[in-house]
C-alpha cells in the first residue's frame, strides 16, 4: 500500500478547513484511508496517509485534496474535458515497425497554461514516481516523459534507435553521451540502477525526438535536458510510453486530471495525435463510461435499507455521479480518474465506504452451511505424513518459475508443454505456471547442498496444465515429487517409495487392475534408467535417476533420483 507525505498546512489550505490532527485521522476513516502517521520535517507537520494501491488518484495532494472536498460537499465533481486544437495539434509519431521490438506503445497529452509554484511543482514530480512504483511496475510496463513544450518543435518522433546512433545531454548530466554510455554510468547510479536492466541486453533502446532530431527522452531511463520542465514551465508535454496500453492510458489521464487545476482553462486538456501504423488515435482520452444499478442490489449486499436518493447523495460524494433514471434504477457515472471501479461492487463498496462501516448493522448469516474437507486434500494430509515418517523432508516451492526450469533445464522444448504462461512478469523467475514439482525441489537441493548427506525431500502440491476444454482453460493436479540426492543414486530408495505410497492407498501391483512400471525414454532421464508409473494401464507419474546435465543446470554435481506422480485417480 502506497503512503502519500503531504504537508499539513499545505493540505488544511487546500480543503479550506482547520481539523486537529484527531479530526484529520476521523476524516481519513470515514473516506476509507488511514492516517499512518504524523511527523516533522525540516520544521514542518507532515502526514502520511497510507493510499488504497489502486486509487491511483489519490497519490497526490491534488487528487486527495478534490476527492475529500468532494467528500465534504465542499466542491461538485470536477468535469474532465479533453479538447483538441486544429491550429496548435500535436501529433506524434510512432515509428511501430522499430518500436514493437522494444516498447511498442506511446500516448500522450498537453497541459496548457500551467501556473506552478514549488509546492504544486514537486507534487507534479512526486506524482509521476509514485505512478512509476506503483502501476508502472518500475517502469517496466509504462514510464512518464513530461517535456517544457516551449522548447521543442512538433511533430513529435517516437521511435528505437541502435545505442550508439542516441546522442545527447541527458538530465543532471553536463555534456553529451551516447546511449550506450549513459547506461554504463547510470548501471552505478543510486535511483536509475534499477532501470537499466529493462532495455540494456536489447538491440534498439525507445527515443523521443522532435522534428529537428533533439532527443526529448530515452525511455523508461531518462529524459533529456533540452526539454526539461521547470517551475516558470506554462506549457507541458507529456508522453506515456508502455508495453501495456491498457495502464499508459490509466497513468495518463491521472497525471492531466490531477493537474489539469492549475491549467488557465481548468480541468482542460488538449489532446495529441497519436499516429501507428496508418492508424490515427487522440489521447488523453478521459472517457466517462455509466453503469446502472438498482438499490435494491445495493441494500441486499450491504444489508441496509437507502432509498435512492440517499444512495445517489453517497455516490456523489464519491466523486461518482449518480442520478435516478425512471425505469433504470440509479445511473452512474464513472469519471476518468476511477479506474479502480471495473465491476459494480466496486460501486457497492464506494456506498459502504460514504455510509462508513461502524454504521453497517451487524447481522448474523440466515443460512447455516457444514464445513467438509475436500478429498484430495485430506487424502494429502494422510500421504504427507507417511511419507515423513519414511525420512523425507518436506518442501514447499513457488508455484510460479521460469521458462527454462520446465523447459531448456529438463531438456525439453517449451513449446510442447502445456504450461500456463504468465502474460506480464515482474521476474524471469516467475514466467509460467509450474507443470511440475520437481525444478522447485531441485532448486532447494541446489540452496541446501551445505547439509549432510543424503539429502531426501519430498512436496505434495498442485500442478497447473492448460486445457482449452476447461471453464478457465486450464486444471489443476495434485502431485507428489520426491528426490534422493547423494554419493550414489538412491534409485531403490526412490522405487521403495513408490511401493509404500500405492500401499498406503491399497493399490495392488497388477497391470490390469492396479499399478506397475514400464521402461521409458524421458531426456530429463539417464538413459535406460527412466520408467513410467501406470495405474490401470494410464500413465499417472514417473520415476527414474535423472541425466547429469538436467542436474548440471542446477549446480548439483552428484547423482539423484526422482519420482512424481499424480494422486487425482486416488481420491
Amino acid at each position: 500500500m502506497p503512503t502519500l507525505n503531504v504537508k499539513k498546512k499545505d493540505l488544511l489550505s487546500a480543503l479550506c478547513s482547520q481539523y486537529t490532527d484527531d479530526e484529520f485521522s476521523e476524516l481519513c476513516f470515514d473516506f476509507g484511508l488511514e492516517l499512518d502517521d504524523i511527523v516533522t520535517e525540516e520544521n514542518e507537520v507532515v502526514y502520511k496517509i497510507d493510499i488504497p494501491a489502486n486509487r491511483y488518484d489519490l497519490l497526490c495532494l491534488e487528487g486527495l485534496s478534490t476527492a475529500l472536498s468532494i467528500f465534504m460537499k465542499k466542491l461538485p465533481a470536477p468535469i474532465y474535458k479533453p479538447i483538441t486544437n486544429a491550429e496548435s495539434c500535436i501529433t506524434v509519431h510512432n515509428r511501430h515497425e522499430n518500436t514493437k521490438i522494444i516498447r511498442p506503445i506511446i500516448v500522450a497529452a498537453i497541459l496548457r497554461n500551467v501556473t506552478f509554484n514549488k509546492e504544486r511543482y514537486d507534487s507534479f514530480i512526486d506524482l509521476q514516481d509514485k505512478l512509476h512504483q506503483n502501476i508502472c511496475r518500475k517502469r517496466t510496463l509504462v514510464a512518464i516523459g513530461t517535456h517544457d513544450l516551449d522548447t521543442i518543435k512538433p511533430p513529435i518522433i517516437y521511435d528505437a534507435l541502435p545505442p550508439n546512433k542516441i546522442k545527447f545531454r541527458a538530465l543532471n548530466q553536463d555534456t553529451e553521451h551516447t546511449a550506450a554510455e549513459l547506461m554504463e554510468i547510470y548501471t552505478n547510479h543510486a535511483q536509475l540502477k534499477q532501470y537499466v536492466p529493462i532495455i540494456k541486453n536489447s538491440s534498439v533502446y525507445p527515443v523521443v525526438l522532435d522534428s529537428n532530431n533533439v532527443v526529448l527522452s530515452m525511455p523508461p531511463i531518462i529524459n533529456g535536458y533540452h526539454s526539461k520542465i521547470s517551475v516558470n514551465t506554462k506549457n507541458i508535454f507529456i508522453e506515456c510510453t508502455a508495453t501495456d496500453a491498457t495502464k499508459a492510458s490509466i497513468v495518463l489521464d491521472t497525471l492531466v486530471c490531477a493537474f489539469s487545476k492549475y491549467c488557465k482553462e481548468e480541468f482542460q486538456v488538449e489532446r495529441c495525435k497519436v499516429i501507428s501504423n496508418s492508424v490515427s488515435e487522440w489521447f488523453p482520452q478521459l472517457s466517462y463510461r455509466i453503469e446502472h444499478l438498482s438499490s435494491k442490489k445495493i441494500n441486499k449486499y450491504l444489508g441496509l435499507k437507502l432509498s435512492d436518493n440517499e444512495i445517489v447523495d453517497l455516490l456523489n460524494r464519491m466523486s461518482l455521479n449518480a442520478q435516478q433514471t425512471p425505469g433504470q434504477g440509479i445511473q452512474v457515472e464513472i469519471p476518468p480518474t476511477r479506474h479502480d471501479i471495473i465491476h459494480a461492487c466496486d460501486i457497492i463498496e464506494d456506498v459502504a465506504i460514504a455510509v462508513g462501516y461502524n454504521n453497517i448493522p451487524k447481522a448474523l448469516p440466515d443460512c447455516c452451511t457444514v464445513a467438509h474437507q475436500f478429498p484430495v486434500n485430506g487424502l494429502t494430509e494422510q500421504l504427507r505424513h507417511h511419507i515423513a515418517y519414511c525420512g523425507f523432508s518436506e518442501g514447499l516451492t513457488f508455484s510460479l518459475c521460469s521458462r527454462d526450469d520446465i523447459g531448456k533445464k529438463m531438456k525439453k522444448q517449451i513449446e510442447n508443454i502445456p504450461a500456463v504462461h504468465v502474460a506480464n512478469p515482474k521476474t524471469l523467475e516467475f514466467q509460467v505456471v509450474r507443470t511440475s514439482l520437481l525444478p522447485g525441489l531441485l532448486k532447494t537441493i541446489s540452496s541446501n547442498k551445505q547439509m549432510p548427506l543424503p539429502i531426501k525431500v519430498f512436496e505434495i502440491s498442485d500442478v497447473v496444465f492448460k486445457n482449452e476444454n476447461a471453464g478457465v482453460r486450464s486444471v489443476n493436479e495434485r502431485h507428489i515429487c520426491a528426490l534422493y540426492y547423494g554419493k550414489t543414486s538412491g534409485f531403490e530408495i526412490i522405487h521403495g517409495l513408490l511401493n509404500k505410497v500405492m500401499q498406503l492407498l491399497n493399490v495392488p501391483k497388477d497391470s490390469a487392475t492396479g499399478y506397475c512400471i514400464r521402461p521409458l525414454e524421458d531426456s530429463t532421464f539417464f538413459p535406460e534408467r527412466c520408467a513410467e508409473i501406470l495405474y490401470k494401464t494410464k500413465r499417472i507419474g514417473i520415476l527414474g535417476i535423472l541425466h547429469p546435465d538436467v542436474l548440471a543446470e542446477f549446480d548439483l554435481s552428484l547423482p539423484s533420483s526422482c519420482l512424481e506422480l499424480s494422486i487425482e485417480p486416488f481420491v
